[in-house]
């Protein structure tokens, strides 16, 4: 279904109906947990504990941004974690081993990203490869190539004007990750609901064949959405760096896992062809508000993981009983 069908839905649809909904009901379930866990710790509404929670949400939201491109070709990029850390060592390295300007750095870091996705895209496009097996090969080729160049080390010493972009504040309120992340799904938000783009993107997932026979360059806009899912780890490789004030070979590592899961917990279909944006980022707010609450509350983070896994099953599972 279109999102433009589905916008017609919705408008003839009555109260009960709502609730059947996935985004609403993604969203009724985040308002459920952050009623929890303002029951059971008194710092989860802590200011300064909201700020970082919506800093540290802001890095994987903007990764499922590109995962919901590919996921609603009814494809997957595993890859997303090992392309934020190339293009996190790379932009270190252009500034701190060959002197360039940071501007410089970081549009060379989205061309990494971009260049990874163009790679993955085209394998998976012309040359009909499963999605899985390309991009967790690209889990390991960039990785490696990071781990390579920095001998496995952090490249710090960057200049002090980059951590703007990971530590700084609009109105000394808003955090500057958090506006990249609402700039980020604007323009994902038109592109997949009033763009013919989008459109496209759901016609490939919804039935790739009949999308082809109506006049579709199908394995085009695979590639582009391959290509925007390394633009977005690399944007939140960026924002990672400025961060931690360090080039990480080491970074990313799970976080395509978190990206799927706020991905298929917004209500977008593991088959493709169904899902919004709006969704993904109710399920980011979810799986972040979740880490928090489980530290809160001294959680470990081995059960963590276990939760994660668990979210990411049930969601999968329910994903998969809904009627096409």
């Amino acid at each position: 279904m279109t999102e433009l069908a589905k916008e017609q839905k919705i408008k003839n649809i009555n109260i009960k109906d709502w609730f059947k909904i996935p985004e609403v009901l993604t969203f009724i379930g985040f308002l459920v947990l952050c009623l929890l866990l303002t029951l059971f710790t008194d710092r989860f509404l802590d200011v300064r504990n909201l700020i970082n929670v919506a800093r540290q949400i802001s890095i994987n939201a903007i990764i499922a941004v590109g995962m919901t491109f590919v996921i609603l070709t009814s494809g997957i990029d595993l890859s997303v974690g090992s392309v934020m850390a190339i293009a996190s060592t790379i932009m270190a390295a252009a500034m701190v081993d060959w002197g360039l300007n940071p501007l410089v750095a970081i549009l060379m870091a989205l061309v990494i990203g971009a260049a990874f996705g163009l790679i993955s895209g085209t394998l998976i496009s012309y040359a009909k490869m499963p999605s899985i097996i390309v991009t967790l090969a690209m889990m390991e080729i960039p990785r490696g190539l990071a781990l390579l160049y920095t001998g496995g080390y952090p490249l710090s010493g960057l200049p002090d004007s980059f951590s703007v972009l990971g530590r700084g504040y609009i109105f000394n309120i808003i955090p500057i990750p958090v506006l990249i992340m609402i700039i980020i799904y604007a323009i994902a938000y038109l592109l997949l609901n009033h763009l013919p783009f989008g459109r496209y993107i759901y016609a490939i997932g919804g039935n790739e064949e009949a999308a082809r026979l109506s006049g579709i360059k199908v394995s085009r806009y695979k590639i582009i959405a391959y290509v925007v899912s390394g633009i977005t780890a690399a944007a939140s490789g960026i924002i990672l760096t400025s961060r931690l004030m360090s080039g990480q070979p080491n970074a990313g590592v799970g976080f395509e896992l978190d990206a799927i899961a706020a991905v298929v917990l917004g209500g977008t279909d593991i088959n493709g062809g169904r899902g919004s944006i709006v969704g993904t980022i109710v399920g980011a707010l979810i799986m972040g508000v979740l880490s928090n609450g489980l530290n809160l509350l001294g959680v470990s983070p081995y059960v963590q993981r276990v939760f994660k896994g668990l979210i990411i099953i049930l969601a999968i599972y329910f994903s998969s009983k809904k009627e096409k």
